[in-house]
């Protein structure tokens, strides 16, 4: 079975950690999925668990509040997220932007809001996608105007994750409208500031376990110390270094997704009757399996190796893009080709296969579209 073999970048101590996610998963977020499902978003007891365990910030060095492990550390936690079929508990949103700090936030940003992520007591969103923009960062409408001493922002952004729960927003707003890509800007707004605005929960096909929002910001005024590192212009450089990141999380989550459908229609089969025997028994049945299997273990094989060009400091945005597409893409075949072992029952909603294959569309959607991750690799030929 693929959970019986090792990935070449885990060792003892990682197995252990994994251990630890897998029962934060069986203990604190499956038996929550359907209703979380039903509220549109998780509790915020999950999130403070996690902090307790470490799992927000597993490699944010402990100076910061985090558990300073490795990216493998942060690699673990999405697998077996992935695998739990979680969509409620949005803690790749914090990890992401813990990761904007570190990475670019003065000292004084670091110091006031890493220790609160990493704890679970504050929980972020990224505001960047805008109606009509899409995956075309350059094209935000959204404004941040200097006036003295601050910023005051205007617009509005739609498909944010943790849009409801959130406390702190990164923002992406221009500060120069005659720059393009340098003249944007990330803000780190938090939501009692005056002018900002949550807009409704959207109502989503799948992953309907997370609150996915609309935000707006009217005259929202925020100090200059809200300034992502402190410089303006600097939004887009610092968007397309972590961006890699955030694609190669999604990878991640879709190879461990396959191998849960794999897992959960094997014992189907094994299980389902039809005409006196086994569906496992049907030649077609096994002949599925047999190809769902290769595919999950070559896809297994390619996040592993993006797991450990991300340990070695390697992982470039052409890499990150090979994986978002091409793993996302045979998520939602495999998932697929299981649900139809499932006949009618793959339908319903109750059997996690039918969640899991709702869950999966987007997966080609968020993080850039597959298109342009295809235009990204393309480029760099």
């Amino acid at each position: 079975m693929l959970d019986k073999i090792r990935s070449p970048w885990m060792d003892e101590d990682l197995e252990a950690f994994a251990d630890t996610v897998r029962r934060f998963c069986k203990e604190f977020v499956e038996p929550h999925d359907l209703q979380w499902r039903e509220d549109h978003q998780s509790g915020r007891e999950v999130w403070r668990k996690a902090g307790e365990l470490g799992l927000i910030l597993p490699d944010v060095p402990e100076e910061y509040g985090g558990s300073g492990g490795t990216p493998a550390h942060a690699a673990v936690v999405v697998r077996e997220l992935g695998y739990a079929g979680n969509t409620g508990f949005g803690q790749g949103i914090s990890h992401i932007v813990g990761h904007y700090l570190m990475a670019y936030g003065t000292e004084a940003q670091k110091l006031s809001w890493l220790p609160r992520i990493a704890s679970g007591e504050v929980i972020t969103a990224i505001a960047m996608t805008e109606p009509g923009t899409g995956s075309d960062l350059q094209g935000v409408r959204t404004k941040a105007e200097k006036r003295g001493d601050g910023y005051v922002i205007n617009g509005a952004k739609t498909f944010i994750t943790n849009g409801q729960l959130c406390d702190v927003v990164i923002v992406v707003a221009k500060t120069d409208t005659t720059q393009g890509a340098k003249g944007i800007s990330l803000f780190i707004v938090d939501v009692n500031n005056p002018g900002f605005r949550r807009g409704k929960v959207l109502d989503k096909i799948g992953q309907d376990g997370g609150d996915t929002s609309e935000m707006f910001f009217d005259d929202c005024v925020v100090s200059a110390d809200c300034l992502l590192g402190g410089q303006e212009g600097q939004g887009f450089f610092q968007l397309m270094g972590q961006l890699p990141y955030e694609r190669a999380q999604i990878a991640v989550s879709a190879a461990a997704a396959m191998e849960r459908a794999f897992v959960l229609t094997l014992d189907y089969a094994r299980e389902r009757r039809a005409f006196g025997k086994p569906i496992l028994e049907f030649q077609n049945t096994r002949f599925v399996l047999a190809e769902v299997k290769a595919t999950a273990l070559a896809s297994r094989a390619f996040v592993d190796h993006i797991v450990q060009e991300w340990i070695e400091g390697r992982l470039d945005a052409s890499l990150a893009s090979m994986g978002k597409f091409w793993l996302t893409e045979r998520q939602g075949e495999v998932i697929d080709k299981c649900l139809q072992l499932f006949g009618g029952y793959g339908y319903m909603l109750e059997y996690p296969i039918a969640r899991m294959y709702a869950d999966a569309r987007v997966q080609r959607i968020y993080g850039g579209t597959n298109e342009i991750q295809r235009e990204l690799v393309g480029r760099s030929l």
